[in-house]
């Protein structure tokens, strides 16, 4: 069975003398510092120059440059970009570590793909937010938080669990739910949902688009109907508030028999191939090298396709119907 903790299973107390360094103060940065202090620890932020080492200033936290945050701190939150944490670890953060200290992760990426190979004297952790970091906040101001995956990827001082479990608490984590996996389980799943799941509902969206408006339906009522009245917004959220299933008498019977109905010939059991294919790529690691080389080769077809992306027509159908609607999805 999977284990699930929550506030009455995690101490705070365990982290009364730790300093915790908050290594960029981007959306989790931000968002995991300022629940962090809420909950009582002392934290400091490590950042370059730029608008988010003012920001946390402004925020009213001790920001140093990285190296100096780290040597302050004896647990260090790393919440950079992916492409840039093996280098940021190898020059800025591992030399300026102790013994017994403890690095956090918010995704497993460099871990899994073994692009940063910590030393064996330091405690490993994972506390990853299943929410983009403005909610991660938002949430934990209304007294509520956003679920976790956690795991104590090493243990080398025998109190990796406590510390991780109490980061958890201190996020508000565990008001909710933090969810005991791995780091190889965490990083394959989040790949899934960014390699097929989100893929899946853009292509749709476009698809639908295009094929509505080359059969005269007007592009303005196209996009409203779709998804940018904010409908599909909603039904997202009924699924995870309700139930995928459950949240079905909300709509009409007309539209459950629809649903219902086509959701086999939109989607058939032969796309089980293809999802077996995307995750195979992902274990193997055959995504995670394809990813590098892009990133050593100056990202030629990531911009191509971001080109791409940004001259489709649907773009400007968007800011045409926007002009017009003005909805307000705060």
């Amino acid at each position: 069975m999977v284990n699930i903790y929550h506030d009455s299973d995690a101490d705070l107390k365990v982290l009364k003398d730790e300093v915790i360094a908050v290594i960029g103060y981007g959306n989790q940065g931000r968002s995991q510092a300022l629940n962090m202090r809420d909950s009582g620890l002392n934290v400091v932020v490590g950042n370059i120059k730029d608008r988010s080492y003012d920001q946390a200033k402004e925020d009213g936290f001790e920001t140093y440059l990285i190296p100096e945050a780290v040597k302050k701190a004896s647990i260090v939150f790393i919440l950079l970009p992916d492409e840039i944490q093996p280098q940021v670890y190898k020059e800025s953060i591992e030399p300026n570590l102790d013994k017994g200290d403890a690095i956090v992760f918010a995704h497993g990426y460099n871990l899994h793909y073994g692009f940063l190979w910590p030393r064996d004297d330091i405690d490993v952790l994972m506390v990853a937010p299943r929410m983009v970091g403005k909610f991660v906040r938002e949430l934990y101001e209304k007294k509520s938080g956003a679920p976790v995956f956690f795991y104590a990827h090493q243990d080398a001082t025998g109190k990796a669990q406590e510390r991780v479990l109490a980061l958890c608490k201190a996020i508000g984590a565990t008001r909710v739910g933090a969810m005991e996996i791995t780091v190889a389980e965490e990083t394959e799943l989040d790949h899934f949902s960014e390699h097929f799941i989100a893929p899946a509902i853009s292509r749709t969206l476009i698809l639908s688009y295009e094929v509505l408006t080359e059969m005269g339906y007007t592009p303005e009522a196209v996009l409203l109907e779709t998804y940018m009245s904010g409908e599909l917004g909603e039904v997202a959220s009924s699924l995870a508030k309700d139930g995928l299933v459950v949240q079905l008498p909300f709509h009409s019977r007309t539209s459950q028999y629809g649903q219902l109905l086509y959701a086999d010939m939109v989607m058939g059991d032969e796309f089980k191939d293809l999802i077996r294919q995307i995750v195979t790529e992902i274990q193997t690691g055959e995504f995670a090298k394809d990813w590098q080389m892009e990133q050593l080769l100056g990202y030629p077809v990531f911009n191509k396709l971001l080109k791409k992306a940004f001259e489709h027509p649907i773009n400007e159908a968007e800011r045409k119907l926007k002009e017009q609607v003005k909805l307000d999805f705060e």
